[in-house]
């Protein structure tokens, strides 16, 4: 086949799904709103079940609403009669997702989760069915067609499915006042974990915790700088940071002609170095990285040292 037909059918499919969700949009009124004050109301968890590509669609659905602040889990509409339904507790709220809402699955289960959920919502394209005639609240998620020219596959009606438990969970997001910190919290093993919630101190070795004093003489200054891994050893005083050296600074004494014997740390050192406390965010560290074009921090806590931070330790992790 032809790469420009390849593609023409490619973005008839896109069309068909963008046409259906702005249709979405158009129509999305005080149903919408009655199914988002139900769920704020909400003393359990929603429960959402489906069956078939809908059961997919409920799934995704419930690790977006966990990840946003609001509990829920899925059911099976085919395994409901078969002790799932054990999962539902007088408090909670049940989404049933279904296109048609005829399977049989979900005509059989249907009176269970009214009976058993303090609410239940249906997200269906049918008006007239069992599912429609038993739930408080109807979503419609009426499509004109499917994307597939036989009228099938389902491709746009579960897309209108996808799209209006998003609008759901990210409206929930917001009303609840649910910030970038709360999302971190139920993520700490990815990336937003490490940006959001990853504390400096976690990253410093205090192993590697290069120092001397103002009166340490070359050699100690030397010492500390080799047996330390970051390239820079920190001159601290009444257990105050007054100083550093880094190798930087060291090359340049010894690149003068002076009297290497009668040289100290508080000759060499730069002062103000850029530091930051122990319990700052990581992410402010790598911040303080890109923008001063540095290496290393000096890692305080309070006004005492704690240690060294290295740039190529966060690089490591993810950060960038």
């Amino acid at each position: 086949m032809e790469k420009h037909k390849i593609l023409e059918l490619g973005k008839n499919t896109l069309s068909l799904e963008i046409k259906e969700l702005n249709s979405l949009n158009d129509r999305l009124g005080e149903d919408f709103v009655e199914a988002v004050n139900l769920i704020l109301g909400c003393e359990g968890k929603i429960i959402f079940c489906g069956v078939g590509k809908s059961a997919h669609i409920a799934n995704k659905l419930v690790a977006t609403f966990n990840s946003t602040g609001t509990p829920a889990q899925f059911l099976h509409a085919a395994e409901a009669k078969h002790g799932d339904l054990g999962v539902i507790r007088s408090e909670d709220i049940t989404i049933c997702i279904s296109n048609s809402g005829t399977s049989m699955e979900i005509q059989e289960v249907v009176p269970y989760l009214k009976k058993y959920s303090s609410r239940l919502i249906a997200m269906t394209s049918n008006k007239n069915c069992l599912l429609a005639e038993q739930a408080d609240v109807i979503l419609d998620t009426k499509v004109d067609k499917e994307a597939d020219p036989n009228n099938l596959a389902p491709t746009t009606s579960t897309i209108v499915q996808l799209a209006l438990g998003d609008a759901l969970a990210i409206t929930l997001l917001q009303v609840k006042g649910f910030k970038s910190e709360d999302f971190a919290k139920f993520h700490p093993g990815g990336a937003l974990g490490k940006n959001l919630l990853w504390k400096v101190e976690q990253f410093v070795k205090q192993i590697h915790k290069p120092q001397i004093c103002l009166n340490s003489h070359l050699k100690e200054v030397i010492n500390s700088l080799t047996s330390s891994s970051h390239g820079i050893t920190v001159i601290v005083d009444n257990e105050k940071v007054v100083g550093v050296i880094t190798d930087g600074d060291l090359r340049r004494v010894l690149s003068k002609d002076v009297d290497y014997n009668k040289i100290t740390a508080k000759e060499i050192m730069s002062v103000h170095p850029k530091t930051i406390q122990k319990d700052e965010l990581a992410s402010v560290a790598f911040t303080l990285f890109k923008d001063n074009q540095i290496g290393q921090l000096v890692v305080l806590d309070g006004e005492k040292y704690f240690g060294i931070i290295d740039l190529h330790v966060l690089l490591e992790n993810g950060y960038k």
